[in-house]
């Protein structure tokens, strides 16, 4: 029987500690509907003996505190909110708890923006993790040294898991239950809670507003510029020239404010143009192609891909009422 810990910390998500103790409990009751042994040990932890989140209307009393948890063989951390760097510092004692559990051999997996706590960690420098799309940029600016892979729903490295943005991080819980358990107890699972199995990217669900938090002022005003005038055709150098900035310093400069290049930058602005004309409008993709600034359909179907995860006319069906 594994033990898995489920972190109470404080401003958590009540869902994200419900949800995946109510996966691991549900997959105990598969094995024993078929007279087998649990497959989880499931407990909560937290730093105080009650932990009051939503601003004192729920209250969650966990199994343990800190000083008396159990050895972990999975550690889940949950969704945080509010402001991350504050979240962090009311949660720091679980910091040097989740580094000592993973060096006796415990995996962590964070659920949404509790990727923010496990960063704090330190396990994750070097390597990948996922996030909310929303707070992609924020993660980027707080930990600079780890690899945000913010268009996949599950990243797992060294024993080390976390989940895309909100509901999403359901489909990390049956990844684990799969993992600990066997495939049969995973699509029983998704059986139950009516998840679809395989689902690796949150791409579609990305709204694009552009990394603005940061002090480059004419970075800035070349933001505002593409997303006035993205219908036309940009170039670097029109833009490096309109700001007299040289191109190889302005390219730098962009890439360094907003996380991407100045290519990446327009063709962004015009997908997330294109997305919502699609999901609202009644224009055909040549329409919103030519209205977005694109004359090629096999260039803007590849772009709109990239970004999106489907086609156009696959993102119409499904998002056009």
């Amino acid at each position: 029987m594994k033990n898995v810990i489920i972190l109470v910390p404080e401003t958590a998500v009540p869902a994200a500690i419900v949800d995946p103790r109510y996966m691991f409990a549900a997959v105990n009751e598969f094995y024993k509907s078929m007279e087998l042994q649990p497959a989880f040990n499931i407990k909560l932890v937290g730093i105080t003996k009650e932990v009051k989140l939503n601003d004192g209307l729920i209250s969650v009393h966990p199994d343990f505190i800190l000083p008396d948890a159990q050895k972990a063989d999975l550690i889940i951390i949950p969704a945080l909110s509010g402001n991350m760097s504050q979240a962090i510092q009311k949660n720091e004692a679980f910091i040097p708890w989740i580094q000592a559990q993973y060096r006796k051999g415990a995996e962590v997996a964070s659920l949404c923006i509790g990727a923010f706590l496990l960063a704090s960690t330190g396990l994750l420098n070097g390597k990948s993790c996922s996030t909310h799309w929303l707070y992609a940029n924020e993660f980027r600016n707080m930990f600079p040294e780890i690899h945000l892979t913010d268009d996949k729903v599950i990243t797992e490295q060294n024993g080390i898991y976390s989940s895309g943005g909100a509901t999403s991080y359901w489909n990390l819980l049956l990844y684990l239950v799969e993992k600990y358990t066997n495939r049969e107890m995973a699509i029983m699972a998704s059986k139950f809670f009516l998840l679809e199995m395989g689902r690796n990217s949150q791409s579609p669900f990305v709204m694009f507003q552009g990394q603005k938090d940061h002090e480059d002022t004419q970075i800035l005003h070349a933001q505002e510029f593409i997303e006035q005038h993205f219908q036309t055709k940009l170039t670097v150098d029109e833009l490096a020239d309109r700001f007299g900035i040289g191109r190889r310093t302005f390219e730098r400069r962009f890439k360094k404010a907003t996380s991407n290049t100045v290519v990446e930058y327009i063709q962004r602005v015009k997908i997330e143009s294109a997305k919502k004309q699609l999901e609202s409008g009644r224009k055909t993709v040549n329409e919103v192609m030519y209205d977005v600034g694109y004359t090629d359909l096999k260039a803007f179907r590849d772009v709109f891909r990239k970004y999106v995860g489907m086609s156009p006319v696959e993102y119409r069906n499904k998002y056009n009422a």
